[in-house]
């Protein structure tokens, strides 16, 4: 689910640092698998020859791929040697290679399908629609690109980190002066279908919220920690991210209302996107 891409503006981490936790991911991973579910069930082909699974992250959306098509040859890329690993033992009988999606071309000539959940997000603003449009051209004649990407940016829980992070006084206060604007958004769906619609004979595209169980406020910490607030963390030192969390979770209370029955529901919306080559 990983892809290399922390700001434009910024430092980047130390190269020990950017490594994604497969650990830390999967403490939802149900959650995180249930839109592959779903993007999965609309790939319009039956039986595709080749597909690749573009930042697989720990095999989860690999697995799915594996389920939909048992007789494909299914393999996988990810920029983050923890998540290959995990995949490659998960699934040791598939092929789980190191890629940065900024780059990345396949071998062996053109694929069936790329599937990708959750990982486009994280690439540079400037290049998204450049690399989707590529990985179009990458494809078998009535090829899909199929890719789903968190569209939450607006959510509470993503406007808390930045408004954590431009905070002012605080130890953290330049360190993460670069992240105060958070990533860039991703493209519109109409910029996407202008995009890809001169090389695709279908375009669905859809959105959907869900809205996830979380036991406690401290569960939606646990739940970004292994994705959106990584960059924020990754720059600051042990004792900083102690208080830099603790100030994230006092804004999380304010924004989330707690349920009856103890719980806190997380609005997640995410943009579903199946694009078939002409």
């Amino acid at each position: 689910m990983s892809s290399r891409q922390y700001s434009a503006t910024g430092p980047a981490p130390p190269a020990t640092e950017r490594d994604w936790s497969a650990k830390q991911y999967a403490k939802f991973l149900d959650e995180r698998t249930r839109p592959a579910r779903e993007l999965a069930a609309r790939v319009p082909l039956t039986s595709p020859k080749r597909v690749i699974d573009l930042g697989c992250g720990p095999g989860n959306s690999t697995a799915v791929l594996v389920e939909r098509y048992p007789d494909a040859d299914i393999s996988g890329v990810d920029s983050s040697a923890d998540m290959l690993a995990k995949a490659k033992k998960t699934l040791p009988k598939l092929s789980f290679g190191l890629a940065n999606l900024e780059t990345y071309t396949p071998d062996d000539g053109p694929v069936d399908v790329f599937f990708s959940n959750a990982v486009f997000q994280w690439l540079p603003g400037q290049s998204r629609i450049q690399i989707l449009t590529r990985l179009v051209e990458g494809l078998s004649p009535g090829g899909v690109l199929a890719f789903q990407v968190p569209n939450n940016l607006s959510e509470p829980s993503h406007v808390a980190m930045r408004d954590t992070a431009a905070a002012p006084n605080t130890p953290w206060t330049e360190k993460l002066a670069h992240l105060k604007k958070g990533r860039d958004e991703f493209p519109q769906p109409t910029e996407l279908h202008d995009a890809l619609s001169p090389l695709c004979s279908d375009i669905d595209i859809w959105e959907t919220k869900y809205f996830h169980t979380m036991e406690s406020h401290e569960a939606i910490v646990e739940w970004v920690k292994g994705t959106g607030l990584r960059p924020f963390l990754n720059a600051l030192s042990d004792t900083e991210q102690e208080g830099f969390v603790r100030e994230y979770l006092a804004r999380l209370k304010e924004k989330y209302p707690t349920q009856r029955n103890g719980t806190v529901l997380l609005p997640y919306p995410r943009l579903f996107v199946v694009a078939t080559k002409a």
